[in-house]
């Protein structure tokens, strides 16, 4: 009755240049890669950021504003191979290093952010600056 028939996308393959050397970071690196996920929201009178920074403690994660800048950069540092003494590890998956990423921030009030770290979500509160409204004036002619 019906036959089975193998399944053929036509679809053209486009070479991407740049999927060799992600595919190379992948082996090289891992999948884990250097930067953390985030979410930004417009509350209105101010931006809510929530970075997630899961295995960090509160001392490890540092924020900078440089300029119009705010970095935030996190380190976790790996004490395998000094507790190891035995070798007792089967497998060691949990990595070390370093994250960090920026944002710009040239709307904000830069003086009222306010950061907490609470089970490994960091939020920040990046009140907006207020616009100054031009005030109606009239020019005088000379």
């Amino acid at each position: 009755m019906f036959e089975l028939r193998p399944y053929r996308r036509n679809q053209i393959n486009v070479w991407n240049p740049f999927a060799e050397m992600e595919e190379f970071e992948k082996r090289f690196f891992g999948e884990t890669g250097s930067d953390f996920k985030t979410d930004i929201k417009d509350e209105g009178d101010h931006y809510q950021l929530k970075a997630d920074l899961p295995g960090f403690r509160k001392e490890d994660i540092h924020l900078d504003l440089d300029g119009d800048y705010l970095t935030i950069s996190a380190e976790r540092h790996s004490d395998h191979e000094e507790k190891d003494e035995q070798n007792k590890y089967i497998r060691w998956e949990r990595s070390y290093g370093s994250y960090r990423r920026s944002f710009g921030v040239t709307d904000v009030d830069q003086d009222k952010i306010s950061a907490k770290y609470e089970d490994g979500v960091l939020t920040l509160n990046m009140p907006k600056q207020e616009k100054l409204e031009p005030k109606p004036r009239r020019l005088m002619i000379e």
